[in-house]
């Protein structure tokens, strides 16, 4: 009996993993937001929440399990739920801010975060998109939220008792809140942030419930009075009352705004009127399913179907919407930079460091529109700060390198994406080149050892020097080509066009890698090309040497030529994860990833090597691409509350896997191309915003036939290792032979690698 039982288990789990699903209808149905919160401190596997959101919307809602300002405010392994926030937190590492909380309780009044606080299980806990349900089993009370883009709507269904509460919290660092019992309405407002707000930020809320109250009262700070209806301090909130039947809803409508009481109230109106949860809910899910279907995959298995669309979702979150609509229907916002209220588009929670890789770039493909009105207020965040932003949380904060604002506006530009001032944006961006900020994230750090050396120095106090060296020059790059269509000075082209070349000045011609160098022109001894951090940023030599996403070939023959950079990349891979954590006095999270993945030193848990698998594709061995990227997918990436491998970061590490798993990506954004790698599924239909239809086909894939044989372009053999822009927006067919065995003949000529910088310089 033992032995049929462990063959039918292995003959079910077989058919598991073997079972394929067909083209799905309800996309939005297969996304777990839950994906990636099993997480902490220690070991992100995403860093993320269950962000309750319509797409891009300006704000999320969340069930909460940390205390109030804890960045990890749900994770998967705790017990108890605190509240439900509306959030605008991008990452637990940047925190949150202009949040508030609302909490049903039954029995005695209890508004602490802790005494309120019920046990709760995933057992009986829903997570979708456009929907949330939750068993409160300590207060008997089961909670559902559904949003829109600046609103939502809460049910809570009670138990039959005559001690029925409602918990507002406004929470710390300055709020405000009044009950207004005859229009069962709350209003106030929240100032609690976690930095890059001005003086006057507040976010301004409203409620209105369906239930006359049978009590109300405000809390502040500690204390709570009976029958006050409004209170100003430190730390405020209500709580109101009720009796209820068994099973009987309380529903709840909820908006806020940054610019005022009035404009939330408007929000609420516009977005919610009279329209009912269910209504609400249909809405959602079909905004939800609306932007997901762009996109329809076909003959995965379900785990693969499930982790896409959940990548999907994530890609759709931010940037974040940080505009509103006035009484007149025109785009208005208050300025997370000067404070003001004014007119025009706002994005905000992104950090480009991260985003310029992949995710811009799908937007740029796939959402143009979208994108134009995230350049135009990027515009706009210049003219209100006088920065272009770099981490922006709701305005400028000090985090990460780089000023990749310059690679995002150049592909938008490049690409085709008008609508906005794209001489305002390029000003802004030349500003970056000659000018350190007022923060280190902002402008270049040590811009003035760039511009004059050609890198920045080891030895000068300015840390992560080799990362900001490379990063510099790449940005340099699209510069170059910006300016090039711009029609900009001769004199002008040609200075960017020299510092795109500045990754040469740090290259170490012993080691093949890229390594410290002091002011005078010494490379720094001893050398530890496993030591993270110090002159890279979360990384180390060999994660941030392929930096030079514009000039391979380039880079390739500073190594020595195709076989030994193409022996490089292997080393990655066959290397322990040995690691050198001294700068940070600790093993980072980082660091801790790539250790346990077991993939050597290749640490995709964090974004500078994300590119650099499909970096085979220039060194003529693609097939070692498709062989490394199918096992990234399928080992890195789950459907699962663990199913991330490192921190998510606003869409880009999905967005990886959503541009791998349709076989292509953007190495360097900049250009046209977009680097051949080997598709997942065995269709996907892809819609452009025109409405134009790009269809990959691959009918032999499988967990075995990782390898493209051949492809056809729209009918005919295609033997290049990238694809045109123009070509996928323009819609067609891309038909990959798949196969178990790796094809080493195609795509190894030295002309069927993808754009270099050097190589295209040297063929004018």
């Amino acid at each position: 009996m033992r032995k049929l039982i462990v063959s039918a288990l292995m003959l079910a789990s077989c058919w598991a993993q073997a079972q394929t699903v067909d083209r799905i209808t309800d996309p939005a149905d297969w996304v777990n937001p839950l994906m990636g919160t099993a997480s902490s401190h220690r070991l992100s596997n995403g860093n993320t929440y269950p962000a309750i959101a319509c797409p891009w919307g300006m704000n999320f809602w969340m069930p909460q399990t940390g205390k109030m300002g804890d960045g990890w405010a749900y994770t998967y392994d705790a017990e108890k739920l605190r509240g439900f926030k509306q959030t605008h937190q991008p990452s637990p590492w940047i925190n949150d801010y202009g949040q508030f909380a609302i909490m049903p309780i039954t029995g005695k009044i209890r508004f602490n975060e802790d005494e309120r606080a019920s046990w709760f299980s995933h057992k009986a806990e829903i997570s979708k998109p456009y929907y949330y349900s939750v068993y409160l089993a300590d207060h008997d009370v089961t909670t559902e939220i559904t949003p829109t883009e600046r609103a939502a709507r809460l049910r809570f269904t009670f138990p039959a008792t005559d001690s029925a509460f409602v918990v507002i919290d406004a929470l710390d660092k300055g709020s405000y809140i009044k009950v207004i019992p005859g229009e069962g309405k709350i209003i106030g407002y929240t100032t609690k942030n976690s930095g890059g707000v001005p003086a006057n930020f507040k976010n301004y809320f409203v409620l209105y419930f369906d239930k006359p109250f049978t009590y109300q009262g405000t809390f502040a700070n500690k204390t709570l009075s009976n029958g006050q209806l409004e209170a100003k301090d430190n730390h405020v909130g209500a709580v109101v009352g009720f009796a209820t039947k068994q099973g009987e809803k309380v529903n709840v409508k909820v908006a806020s705004s940054f610019i005022s009481p009035e404009q939330a109230e408007l929000n609420l109106q516009q977005e919610i009127g009279n329209s009912d949860f269910a209504a609400i809910e249909q809405k959602a899910k079909a905004a939800w399913n609306k932007e997901l279907g762009r996109i329809a995959v076909e003959g995965g298995t379900v785990d693969q179907t499930r982790t896409f669309y959940s990548c999907l979702y994530r890609a759709m979150l931010f940037p974040r919407k940080f505009y509103e609509m006035d009484s007149k229907g025109q785009v208005v916002h208050y300025s997370p930079y000067n404070g003001q209220v004014l007119p025009g588009y706002m994005f905000t929670d992104n950090g480009f460091w991260d985003t310029f890789r992949s995710e811009f770039p799908f937007f740029t493909l796939l959402y143009p529109t979208m994108d134009g009105h995230i350049m135009e207020g990027l515009v706009n965040a210049y003219k209100e700060s006088g920065w272009l932003p770099e981490w922006a949380s709701p305005g400028h904060r000090d985090c990460m390198i780089g000023s990749n604002s310059a690679s995002i506006i150049a592909d938008a530009y490049l690409k085709g994406i008008k609508g906005f001032d794209i001489n305002t944006a390029y000003e802004a961006i030349l500003k970056n080149t000659e000018n350190e900020g007022p923060l280190s994230s902002v402008g270049r750090l040590g811009v003035k050892y760039y511009n004059e050396l050609g890198y920045v120095p080891y030895d000068v106090k300015v840390n992560e020097n080799i990362a900001r060296t490379l990063e510099y020059g790449y940005d340099d790059f699209t510069i170059y080509q910006l300016a090039k269509a711009l029609k900009r000075p001769a004199d002008e082209i040609a200075r960017f066009a020299k510092r795109c070349q500045n990754y040469r000045n740090v290259f170490d011609p012993e080691t093949k890698l890229m390594r410290g160098k002091t002011k005078d022109g010494k490379f720094i001894t001893p050398f530890n090309p496993f030591k993270w951090g110090d002159a890279y940023t979360e990384g180390n030599a060999w994660h941030y040497s392929w930096s030079v996403f514009h000039d391979v070939q380039g880079h390739m023959d500073l190594m020595g030529g195709r076989d030994v950079y193409a022996s490089m990349l292997d080393s990655v891979f066959k290397m322990r994860p040995v690691f050198d954590e001294s700068y940070y006095n600790a093993v980072i999270h980082e660091i801790r990833e790539m250790q346990i993945m077991n993939m050597g030193q290749y640490a995709h848990g964090n974004q500078p090597i994300q590119h650099m698998i499909y970096l085979y594709n220039y060194a003529g061995q693609p097939w070692k691409s498709q062989y490394w990227l199918r096992e990234v997918m399928n080992r890195l990436y789950l459907p699962t509350p663990d199913g991330y491998c490192g921190d998510e970061d606003n869409g880009q590490t999905s967005a990886w896997y959503v541009f791998t798993a349709l076989g292509f990506y953007p190495v360097c954004p900049g250009t046209q191309q977009y680097v051949i790698g080997a598709p997942l599924f065995k269709k996907a239909t892809v819609t452009m915003e025109s409405g134009k239809k790009l269809v990959i086909s691959a009918p032999e894939n499988n967990a075995d036939n990782r390898y493209v044989q051949d492809l056809k372009v729209n009918g005919q053999a295609y033997t290049k290792n990238w694809l045109d822009h123009s070509l996928l927006q323009q819609g067609g067919t891309l038909n990959f032979t798949m196969s178990a065995t790796p094809n080493k003949s195609r795509g190894t000529a030295p002309a069927a690698a993808p754009y270099s910088f050097s190589r295209d310089e040297k063929s004018k």
